[in-house]
């Protein structure tokens, strides 16, 4: 697993956030797609709901050690209002996830 955060990208564009987390699921890098989350963020997924950066963490620990990979659909064009990103994905079963990014 992947721990220097100085090799990981930034992301600047919304519209980047599903590439940046496959991207890191791939590495086997769930440090890395926690980091993309606000400290105090909620993460709903697979029938749960975990709060904070460290149970996030957890979460794609989880998914990765059940090798579980997470899929790029359709990207949807954000939405953006000031600082904040409504971000939205059509996913190949059909699931559609959402996301508010700042």
């Amino acid at each position: 697993m992947m721990e220097n955060s100085s090799d990981r990208e930034v992301a600047t564009d919304p519209q980047a956030l599903a590439r940046f987390l496959v991207t890191r699921e791939n590495a086997g890098d769930a440090a890395g797609m926690a980091a993309r989350y606000e400290p105090d963020a909620v993460l709903s997924g697979n029938g749960r709901a975990v709060a904070g950066r460290d149970a996030i963490r957890a979460f794609y620990s989880e998914l990765i050690a059940a090798g579980r990979k997470c899929e790029l659909g359709v990207q949807k064009t954000a939405l953006i209002s000031g600082n904040l990103a409504l971000t939205s994905m059509v996913l190949p079963d059909g699931r559609v996830t959402a996301e508010v990014a700042r």
